[in-house]
Parts: C-alpha cells; structure tokens; sequence
C-alpha cells in the first residue's frame, strides 16, 4: 500500500462524516472555542511515517483513526462533537514534517497536534509549535527534552523518558548484580545518548568502575556486528542494548552467533516481539530483559482481562486483519483513550489553552491497557504522564512480567 493511500485513510478515517471545512465556529453562550473546534466538530492533527524508514510505525496513525472513527460511530465523538483526524506523511524527514504541520496549523486549522511520531520531527516542529501557541500533546518520543514545560510549554511527551528508563535499569543491575561488568551499546544521536546521560547520572560516582565499555552505532550503519564483537572484548558479563528495532533485532542475532551470554536488557523502543525478537528468532532472544508500562498483546496472562477483551473487539471491528501482536497498535490505543479524556475535561471549553491546562492535570487517571498499578499524572511542571514501568522478560514466546512497580519520583 502506497503511502498516500495510509495518509488518504488515516485523513478519512477519523472524519466519519464532519465536515471537513467549516464556516468561523459559533460561539454559543458559556462556551469557547479556539481553531479547529466547534459546536460540532474538533480537528486534530498528526503527522506520522506512512513512508520512509520508520514505516513499520504507520501503524499508530493507522489506529488513532479508526479509534477516533469508533469513537464517532459509537459514542457521537467528545461531548457531542465529531472528532476529524486529519494525519499527514511525513516520510520520518523533519523538513517534510514542518512542512505538514505548518499545513496542518496554517491551513487545516487544527486545535492541537497529537502524537507525532519520533525525536527528529518533533524536534523540528517544537519551536514553531509553540511560538504559535499549539498544543503538541503526547509526543511520540522518550527523549527528556519534551517535558520541558518552563521553555516549551506547549510541548508533552507520555511515555517515561529515556533518562529516567535508563535509570529504572541501573536500578535493575545494582539490585540484581552488583559487581556488574556493563557494556553499552547505544546510537549516535540524541535518542541514544539521552539514555547514555540518564545511565551515567544513575550510576554516579560507580559509573567507570561498572561500566567497562561504550560502543556507538550510525543509524547509516549495515549492522553492528563489529559494536558486538568489541563489547564482547571487554569481557562484559552485562549488556544494555538502546537502540532502534533494526539493531535491537542484529544484537540479538550477534550475541546467538557468538554464544555471549551477559544478562542483556533490552530498551522499550527495541522491544516489540513482531518488529524484533521474531526476526532475531525467539530462540535467540530468550531471556532478554526490558521494562513496559502497559500490557503485552502476546502476554496469556492479559488474555482474559477486560481491557485486553475491550481492545481485541476494537481491533477485530475497526481494523480487521492487523496484526494484534503488534504492541504499537495498543500503544495507539492507549494515546487515543488519554487523548479522548483531555478533550472530555476541556468540556465546552476548547481552547488551546484549556487543552494544555487540563492535559498538564491528569491525576492518577486510568486508561485500557495500561498495567495494573500504573496511571498517568501531570502537573504545570511536571508534563510526563508516565512515571512508572515493571521489568519484563522474554520466555518462551511472550514478555514475562516480574518483581514490583518502579515509581519515578520527581521534584
């Protein structure tokens, strides 16, 4: 399928028969509205990789839009208002995702961009986001740079953040192996390296005496196989993977190939059973360690729970044949139910100043798929909603949850 075909449906898909083009919003009594919403209607806008080298994600907007679809058919949208979900390709380039925004902002006057995918584009689109005062609400990235809300205030990621993900397994290897030789093994840019600086700030003064070797890769790079080779060298009984889905699925295959064995932990952007571990052969990939905070697809022990019940009956109705192992769909799922709630506490008041105080005043709120345990909270200086995540471990053909809840605390 063509990439404009995706963009095309993912547009579409969320319309679900509201007007595309609207005449200025009227503004009935008690009620505001910013661009993009009225009476009847609430634009949200995205871009996402429907082409390019980060395709495999095309499936988030995929989902938001038949999330928001169902939301239609099902529930008559947010308080009465249709949801039009208008996502964009931006090939994963952040020239192309400036340009779809500015479009998104400019021209379909959207009221708040949602969820677009990864630290390059969002990056590019930030500052002009916020310089125009647009919600960039639940950005699809780990990196700490998105909960910054005293310089960009308009800007909040969702997921834990790199940092603090690479401190919850510092905390993992104290615990577990405290005379640990660590290697790590991580990419030359922002994403990689904002894991680097939260493992060298949550080792501390211990970080040279347990970490005896650093090996980065290019994102141009063939393989990493040469990375592998010098961080068996150093004779590392412990390895830490943050990398990409592509080089998570080499280092796995690698480590098979050389019969190293170090307690290999795994980053969450690495750790998607279709994208990875099966291609690396779940053979290979067993007893590999990461961390989630929400369920997995492929997890029996979800497999009666009513979220997971809830979730499955959404994917069989709204998007036949997907590939239910495919976690990114339920992450999809998860946004767009956060998502549909902020707009619920906007209730008539859907400016995009609302928009960013009810977003930056979640308390302990709950939605379908997060682990039992975990619920999302914010404040005006605190704009990552997840704080919490459970180690996991690969057995057999699922991720394993073990130990307890790994609370983040913040000042």
């Amino acid at each position: 399928m063509s990439g404009n075909t995706m963009t095309r449906r993912a547009m579409l898909a969320g319309v679900a028969g509201a007007a595309v083009a609207m005449a200025a919003p009227a503004r009935a009594a008690g009620k505001q509205y910013g661009p993009g919403a009225s009476d009847t209607e609430i634009r949200i806008g995205n871009t996402c990789p429907y082409s390019g080298p980060a395709s495999a994600f095309s499936v988030m907007g995929l989902t938001h839009a038949a999330y928001f679809r169902m939301l239609n058919e099902e529930q008559g949208g947010v308080n009465g208002r249709k949801v039009t979900f208008i996502s964009y390709d931006d090939a994963y380039s952040p020239p192309k995702a400036v340009e779809q925004t500015r479009k998104l902002v400019e021209n379909d006057e959207v009221l708040l961009m949602f969820n677009t995918f990864g630290s390059p584009s969002n990056t590019a689109i930030q500052r002009y986001l916020n310089a125009k005062k647009v919600p960039q609400l639940f950005v699809a990235s780990g990196a700490s740079k998105f909960n910054d809300p005293a310089r960009f205030p308009w800007t909040m990621g969702f997921q834990t953040n790199t940092r603090d993900e690479a401190a919850i397994y510092a905390q993992f290897i104290r615990k577990e192996k405290p005379d640990a030789k660590v290697a790590v093994l991580y990419q030359n840019d922002d994403f990689g390296k904002d894991y680097l600086h939260g493992l060298r700030d949550a080792f501390g003064a211990d970080y040279q005496k347990l970490v005896v070797g650093e090996v980065s890769y290019d994102v141009a790079d063939a393989t990493v196989d040469s990375q592998v080779l010098r961080l068996m060298a150093t004779g590392a009984d412990t390895l830490l993977s943050f990398s990409t889905p592509k080089f998570g699925a080499q280092t796995i295959r690698k480590l098979a190939d050389l019969n190293w064995k170090p307690m290999h932990l795994l980053c969450t952007s690495a750790s998607s059973t279709s994208m990875v571990l099966r291609p690396a052969g779940l053979e290979n990939a067993q007893g590999v360690i990461s961390a989630t905070y929400m369920m997995s697809p492929d997890d029996p022990a979800w497999r009666d729970h009513p979220d997971m019940i809830a979730w499955r009956a959404f994917m069989a109705k709204y998007m036949p044949g997907a590939d239910t192992g495919n976690a990114g769909h339920l992450y999809s799922y998860i946004l767009a139910q956060a998502l549909q709630k902020v707009l619920e506490n906007c209730g008539d008041d859907l400016t995009r100043e609302n928009v960013m105080r009810q977003a930056a005043s979640l308390k302990d709120m709950r939605v379908r798929g997060l682990l039992p345990g975990v619920a999302l909270n914010t404040s005006p200086t605190d704009y990552a909603p997840v704080k919490q995540m459970q180690m996991i471990r690969f057995r057999g053909e699922s991720w394993e949850l073990f130990g307890d809840i790994i609370s983040i605390s913040r000042g």
